[in-house]
């Protein structure tokens, strides 16, 4: 297993684990949540070799084969599919040893054959499976990865690390930069993955999809908890709860013995007492006081004036080149419209919203624009267009000149751009600081109509949850394009589909929209209705019926099973909650209900631990499950 004891580690004069520890089984899937700055990233780097621990020990197996996704994506001429087999570092060296001149009959038929226990043979399609999978056609097979924009050197790079036949795989926000289908599609492959994964990621339903416990960086140390991303949030919320309580408990008992020095420390009689007290408070482990998280707070101002409509697309077209986009659209985007975009990836949402913002000249049609209507953009070249010498401050001064310095500090504040931070210039920015200046700007010009493409990338998970809270109470217009599935549904009404070159609105929700891309992936039929396999549609049929009625039975157990199980679960959390608001009241720590208080703490530990056995029990269940759903 990988196993962190007594971990220490310091970036410049910042500590970020003290004294941490952590163990990982083989085959567990850990999602690693945090901060931004808290040190997720450099874990990683401790695990690759690349930095060496303040103190304490990495325990990792040394037969484990380690994959994860390199930074840097090279400017080279090779051809992005063999770049992504390059991947597999031994078969590429299998196949540099058969290359040699001076390989002899017995070598060469040694490493034929471990190429065939490795399935070599099979590389280059599962590197182009592993391609299609995150959204490259076949004609980019062929391609040199210099001729790809950074986003898409990004993706080959994270092929390339799935390619890897890797014991631990780590991967850090391996969802930026990808459209939903592509989301969808790694979520499986994810699933499926044989090895141990340790995923960086501030996508709550990627980590909810994907992982069985949750790591949190929290405040110099590691803590574990069981299930995805919503069982920690809930689990952390009853901790801190209960930490809160007492705290503010001991806080009392901190005063009345103060209170009892103060009085009698001077007196004779009570000197000894007095003296007591102060030694109780000396050895008393202080309770820390719950801290709020999150040191975002902005919303959206009333933009006031409404155009009705704001904007509309009449029969209009795009194109790039010869490449047509999309071709007679035609919306209408009314105040309060709140619009989320599906489409798989190259539909063309980027290429409508930028047709909306009137950044891109429609080929045919036209746009109208409301009257005095202000339009608010966020896309990554948004971002990269900020001035690298400016700051926070300087770039928001721009923008309104006659306002006070202090009432920008105020605003910036709501971004977490504090003290000098606002004076920071841009090019020593993080990119999640980038973004959030991006957004800022975007805020502070009062738009009616938002347009929002890909906003989360490089936000943490605090900003995420400022951002929808800011979102839900807007109250002008908004299109937003996003693979994060949470800020998609807490934030949207309509969905928009664009694909065959057309938008038209989606009917259903986003598992719906999964089901739909699972269904346009299906293999087209000919017109004399055989599949492929040469199957007609009334064989195909027949198949399909068998499978669905097999499925069933196998499911009855496995769902009547999960509904005793998800019972069981509601039981002993509504019993441990109960638990918890009692060994929470001051008056059970009285001395003369010291059994009463060593009782309540055994059975709180008996009923967490047969929950987190439901819990283990819950998600196996769910894996067997999809297995049969998808097998």
């Amino acid at each position: 297993m990988l196993r962190l004891q007594g971990l220490t580690l310091r970036r410049g004069t910042k500590l970020l684990l003290e004294s941490a520890s952590l163990s990982v089984f083989p085959g567990q899937k850990i999602g690693i949540v945090g901060p931004n700055g808290s040190g997720k990233s450099s874990l990683f780097a401790l695990l690759r070799g690349e930095l060496l621990p303040d103190a304490g020990e990495i325990d990792l197996p040394r037969d484990w084969v380690l994959a994860h996704v390199a930074q840097e994506v090279p400017d080279l001429e090779r051809g992005s599919l063999d770049f992504v087999i390059d991947g597999d570092a031994e078969l590429r060296q299998l196949e540099s040893d058969l290359a040699r001149e001076d390989a002899d009959g017995h070598r060469i038929g040694e490493l034929h054959a471990r190429i065939a226990d490795i399935e070599g043979h099979s590389a280059r399609s599962r590197a182009a499976s592993l391609m299609a999978g995150l959204g490259f056609s076949p004609d980019d097979h062929d391609r040199s990865v210099r001729e790809f924009s950074g986003g898409w050197r990004v993706r080959l790079q994270l092929a390339r690390a799935l390619m890897c036949r890797s014991d631990l795989l780590l991967l850090d926000e391996p969802t930026n930069h990808l459209d939903l289908d592509a989301v969808f599609w790694l979520e499986s492959w994810l699933r499926a993955y044989r090895g141990t994964l340790l995923v960086i990621s501030h996508d709550r339903e990627f980590l909810d999809n994907v992982v069985q416990g949750i790591c949190h960086f929290d405040q110099g140390t590691l803590r574990s908890y069981a299930g995805g991303y919503s069982a920690f949030e809930r689990t952390r919320a009853e901790v801190l709860s209960h930490q809160q309580a007492l705290y503010e408990k001991q806080q009392r008992q901190i005063e009345h013995l103060e209170a009892f020095v103060r009085r009698f420390r001077a007196k004779a009689t009570k000197a000894r007492q007095a003296q007591s007290r102060l030694k109780a408070l000396d050895r008393m482990s202080v309770i820390a006081q719950v801290q709020a998280t999150t040191p975002f707070e902005f919303e959206f101002a009333d933009p006031g004036g409404f155009a009705d409509p704001l904007l509309s697309l009449e029969k209009v077209g795009a194109a790039y080149g010869e490449s047509v986009v999309l071709e007679a659209v035609d919306c209408v985007i009314r105040p309060g419209a709140r619009i989320g975009l599906l489409g798989r990836n190259g539909a063309g949402k980027s290429t409508l919203v930028r047709l909306i913002a009137g950044t891109l000249t429609p080929t045919g049609g036209q746009r109208l624009l409301g009257r005095d209507v202000r339009i608010g953009y966020f896309a990554q070249h948004q971002v990269e267009q900020l001035r690298s010498d400016d700051s926070a401050l300087g770039h928001l001064a721009r923008l309104d000149p006659r306002a006070r310095e202090q009432d920008l500090r105020d605003f910036l504040g709501g971004f977490n751009f504090r003290g000098d931070a606002v004076l920071a210039a841009v090019d020593t920015m993080s990119g999640g600081e980038r973004a959030r200046l991006a957004l800022a700007l975007i805020t502070y010009s009062r738009p009616h109509l938002l347009l929002l493409d890909e906003p989360t990338n490089h936000l943490d998970m605090e900003m995420r949850n400022a951002l929808a809270l800011a979102l839900q109470s807007f109250t002008g217009a908004m299109v937003l394009v996003s693979h994060d599935r949470a800020l998609l549904r807490t934030t949207v009404d309509d969905l928009w589909l664009v694909a065959d070159r057309k938008v038209r609105p989606f009917d259903g929700d986003l598992d719906e929209y999964r089901a739909w891309l699972e269904a346009a992936a299906a293999p087209e039929r000919d017109p004399a209705g055989r599949a492929p396999d040469g199957t007609t549609r009334k064989e195909q049929k027949r198949v399909e019926a068998e499978a669905r009625q097999r499925a069933a039975s196998a499911r009855k157990p496995i769902e009547q099973r999960l509904k005793q199980v998800e019972s069981a679960m509601s039981r002993h959390e509504e019993r441990l909650r109960a638990l918890e608001a009692r060994l929470a009241a001051p008056d059970i720590y009285d001395a003369q209900r010291k059994d009463e208080l060593k009782a309540g703490l055994l059975e709180q530990s008996d009923v967490r631990r047969e929950l987190e056995a439901l819990e283990e029990e819950w998600l196996a269940l769910h894996e067997k499950l999809e297995a049969v759903v998808s097998g």
